[in-house]
């Protein structure tokens, strides 16, 4: 059953150019010159119940703007959506005790209150019964581990600690679909990976679809079956990501810290790009060869004090997706969206 419906969904956005030079200035105030900006260009997919999919693509290319139209809070240019039955941006109210959103950025948590205080409140507008909330908020607490800063202010908690408990303000009501906007953003490692761990055993436990928006390749890889990638509005790839994976994230950038002097490394596939002294970091073409094999010979020939494995940046793997197509020169990677 699909859940999410779009069909020829498009946002254009018309703003005042402005011009430097007071004259230029004053002629544009009394005779302003509009143009228009395609924020979202003829978007058209489906989403099934229960699926996680990646909403991907680099800065500016009209991710939030869809999650703002199929979570009602902005109106399409033209086009149609059903979310869970309902039209977004004309049900939004009904919606909303259907759907959860996290934005990375963004907090819905009272920055000088604990946590505690802002679920309460939560549960007052999602209209929960005092039983049902008390009962669904003991068991967030105890998955999401967040007893201990329950009573804390928000201003005082670590940017993981925030993050954990706004996954879990998010799911107070039990939604249906959870819209997640770059959630692991300023993360370290440790936490992303526990974040990544809680949202795939709600996935699992309570089936809660999954509409995930990242620029790390992590998250797409260990949380989504299906990714999209969006560029200029429009929608340049849909497939699954084992297949993203095979074909674009053929490369891991390896960084180590070595206990002795780096002595060179000869191995298919692995290509220096630095090192000095006890530091080393290095390419590696998974295609070549598997990332696991190339690590166990490095513990094997080096006494390694730390070691940290990164994927491709998401803006060079929607580049080789262009290069794939043909269409490398509409690529726009640009800042802000």
């Amino acid at each position: 059953m699909n859940i999410i419906q779009i069909n020829k969904l498009t946002k254009t956005f018309v703003t005042a150019e402005k011009r430097s030079g007071f004259a230029a200035s004053l002629r544009s105030l009394l005779r302003p010159q509009r143009r228009e900006i395609q924020a979202v260009k003829d978007v058209t997919f489906d989403i099934a119940a229960g699926e996680r999919l990646a909403f991907i693509g680099p800065n500016g290319a009209g991710k939030s703007t869809t999650i703002k139209m199929l979570t009602g809070i902005l109106y399409p240019t033209s086009g149609s959506a059903l979310v869970l039955g309902k039209t977004p941006w004309r049900d939004r109210r009904e919606l909303a005790y259907e759907i959860g959103a996290v934005f990375g950025q963004k907090s819905q948590l009272w920055y000088h209150l604990p946590p505690a205080d802002s679920f309460e409140l939560l549960a007052r507008i999602y209209e929960l019964q005092p039983a049902a909330y008390r009962e669904r908020l003991a068991y967030l607490v105890d998955l999401f581990e967040i007893n201990d800063y329950l009573q804390s202010p928000v201003r005082k908690l670590s940017l993981g600690e925030r993050m954990r408990c706004e996954i879990a303000a998010s799911l107070l009501h039990r939604p249906r679909i959870l819209f997640l906007d770059e959630p692991t953003i300023g993360l370290d490692v440790v936490v992303k990976q526990r974040i990544r761990d809680l949202i795939l055993e709600l996935n699992q436990q309570e089936g809660v679809t999954i509409f995930l928006t990242s620029h790390d390749a992590g998250d797409v890889e260990v949380l989504c079956r299906r990714a999209m990638v969006i560029n200029h509005g429009e929608v340049i790839y849909d497939g699954k990501v084992s297949t993203l994976r095979r074909d674009y994230i053929r490369t891991k950038t390896v960084s180590l810290k070595l206990g002795e002097p780096w002595e060179g490394f000869d191995d298919p596939g692995v290509q220096v790009l630095k090192h000095k002294g006890y530091g080393v970091k290095l390419e590696v073409d998974t295609g070549a060869t598997p990332i696991e094999e190339v690590i166990g010979r490095l513990l094997a020939r080096y006494a390694v004090v730390d070691i940290n494995v990164d994927n491709p940046p998401m803006e060079q793997i929607i580049a080789r997706i262009y290069e794939a197509e043909g269409r490398i020169d509409d690529l726009s990677l640009e800042e802000g969206e």
